[in-house]
């Protein structure tokens, strides 16, 4: 079936659009809410659940999260319960680790004020919040095409079609996708979002600009005797 025999999109209008509902996305959300309870915010997750896609354990600077939502602390279902009480720092050789003076290191790599604790626990904890202030929320819906006006303008986004099967073709389950609507949309969809690429390079966002910089990090989980664990311990290591 071709996009011109597809049955049309639906479509809901909001104020505001967020692609995306991460840290970015869930505070921008509770933020506009606090600005103005009478604003329409609509954000739509790909993964089934909010914090399915974040899988980071973080080291967290509660700076932000003070100014967003004060009273964090005293929130018995916040996740961030651990503060970082120690920083060590190694320099690792073939045979051992020789330990590096704390002195020696940059402000930014002193921790002592943060928080350990699972960004994707933090995001399932936002959720709830951006909900009670009035935030919609749509979780398994993946947003695949930027919906632009009639003068090249971002109008909104499309949620994917479902039932679709792995030949293409529409299944008798087939439900189109919705269109939705914004006054403005909020692309928080991570360093690399499918349709942020999109946008960049059609309205040239990168021109005149330095290229962005990643790098690649592995994770790995330790089980380890729970006699060695030291809460609220970092960790650091080069060479």
């Amino acid at each position: 079936m071709s996009t011109e025999e597809l049955p049309p999109r639906e479509s809901m209008e909001f104020d505001v659009v967020i692609v995306g509902a991460g840290p970015s996305g869930l505070s921008a959300a509770i933020r506009l809410k606090q600005i103005n309870p009478d604003l329409s915010v609509v954000v739509v997750e790909k993964g089934s659940e909010v914090g399915a896609h974040i899988l980071s354990g973080a080291v967290i600077d509660p700076v932000s999260l003070d100014k967003l939502v004060p009273d964090w602390r005293e929130d018995a279902d916040c996740p961030l319960k651990t503060q970082v009480k120690d920083d060590q720092f190694f320099w690792m050789t073939g045979s051992s680790a020789i330990k590096l003076p704390n002195f020696m290191m940059p402000p930014l790599m002193d921790n002592h004020h943060c928080y350990i604790g699972s960004l994707g626990d933090v995001c399932r904890w936002l959720g709830p919040r951006a909900e009670s202030l009035g935030v919609e929320i749509y979780p398994g819906f993946a947003a695949v095409e930027v919906l632009y006006g009639e003068n090249g303008e971002v109008r909104g986004i499309a949620t994917g079609d479902m039932g679709v099967g792995r030949d293409g073709k529409p299944k008798d389950s087939f439900t189109r996708g919705m269109e939705l609507l914004g006054k403005y949309t909020l692309f928080a969809e991570g360093a690399r979002g499918s349709l942020t690429k999109q946008l960049i390079a059609k309205f040239g966002l990168d021109k005149d600009r330095e290229p962005s910089k990643f790098g690649i990090g592995l994770k790995e989980v330790w089980q380890i005797d729970p006699a060695k664990h030291k809460k609220g311990l970092i960790q650091h290591s080069f060479g």
